[in-house]
């Protein structure tokens, strides 16, 4: 007896095509995860001193990010009151 008639799981459904970009995402999530897990056990086997390096480059490179990210936000709140100074002068 053929399989993917009497199992539904074996044959394809029809999936509408936000449906299959959910699934797609999702496959994708859990290859990142395996990628994850795997990384962290790698971690997990190497010496203290290792990790605490690691992390405190980590640390500063989101400290940049961060830096970075509020300067751009202030420099666009900055010209949006420009901008609306601007407006209300003319």
């Amino acid at each position: 007896m053929d399989q993917s008639i009497s199992n539904p799981l074996l044959s394809p459904p029809e999936l509408s095509p936000l449906e299959q970009e959910v699934l797609e995402e999702y496959e994708r999530l859990a290859e990142n995860m395996k990628k994850l897990a795997s990384i962290l056990d790698t971690m997990a086997s190497r010496p203290t001193t290792e990790i605490l390096d690691g992390l405190r480059e980590l640390e500063r490179k989101t400290s940049l990010v961060f830096t970075l990210l509020k300067a751009s936000v202030y420099s666009i709140v900055l010209q949006q009151e420009i901008d609306f100074g601007e407006q209300h002068d003319d």
